[in-house]
């Protein structure tokens, strides 16, 4: 009998904007524990180089490049890690962050032109996931849906990310609304609410001043955090939104 925690062994995980950063945190920590991983990024590249690494790891993984924003494309990549892997029981949505960037500006210098690349990244990318995986975890009768948002949902800040934490907030809805509706046959759905990460620059500063660990928060941080979430152990745990902000904002 296996004694290893949060193990998961047999287990297919789909991680999207796991190319680099944060997304191949989550996947490494994923293929450590056990999982078969689908490495999914808008930039079929870092897909295909964030697989080759994994599978030098000793992970089984695959590529599976795509833009999230499109349902038809988002639809074909989780039917293609089904035939490849055999099934798909862990869906992280972790892609957050648009092609061109933050795009920092105050709400009344934007436009509605200006809002759309993130509202459909964060809430129809996740909206577009969910659609195609969750039919299969509630006919198998098991699965774990992950979303990674933003403490900027929770708390404003003064830095021009207004179009950023509206979405990321709806990210917390959407998130609540389906973990009520599919609980019951065995598919859970959560949050994880980061703060201060350590990919961009001045990030190391700024934790090191504003948080109780007095550090940002690392690709490895953010992998623990999910596979707990992801693991049989976490059955109990639905439409929750954990934070992980070494204890920035404490609320």
């Amino acid at each position: 009998m296996s004694t290893t925690l949060f193990s998961q062994a047999g287990r297919t995980a789909l991680v999207t904007g796991a190319g680099r950063g944060m997304g191949l945190g989550i996947a490494r920590t994923l293929a450590r524990q056990g999982a078969r991983i689908a490495v999914n990024d808008f930039y079929p590249e870092r897909a295909r180089e964030a697989a080759a690494i994994l599978t030098a790891e000793g992970a089984e993984a695959l590529a599976v490049p795509a833009d999230v924003t499109d349902h038809a494309q988002v639809k074909a990549m989780v039917d293609e890690v089904r035939r490849h892997f055999g099934g798909l029981d862990i869906y992280v949505s972790n892609a957050g962050v648009p092609p061109n960037g933050m795009n920092y500006g105050r709400f009344v210098d934007s436009s509605p032109a200006d809002w759309a690349p993130f509202i459909d990244l964060n809430l129809y990318g996740l909206m577009n996931g969910c659609h195609a995986v969750l039919p299969g975890m509630l006919e198998q009768g098991w699965g774990r849906v992950i979303a990674i948002t933003s403490e900027s949902w929770r708390a404003g800040v003064p830095m021009g990310i207004a179009a950023y934490a509206a979405s990321k907030a709806g990210v917390v809805g959407l998130v609540r609304q389906l973990a009520a509706e599919t609980g019951r046959q065995g598919v859970t759905v959560n949050a994880l609410s980061l703060g201060i990460m350590n990919n961009g620059e001045g990030a190391e500063a700024m934790a090191r001043k504003g948080t109780p660990v007095g550090r940002a928060g690392s690709p490895e941080d953010v992998g623990a955090g999910v596979a707990y979430l992801a693991a049989e152990e976490a059955g109990w745990v639905t439409g929750q939104v954990h934070a992980l902000n070494g204890g920035g904002l404490m609320a």
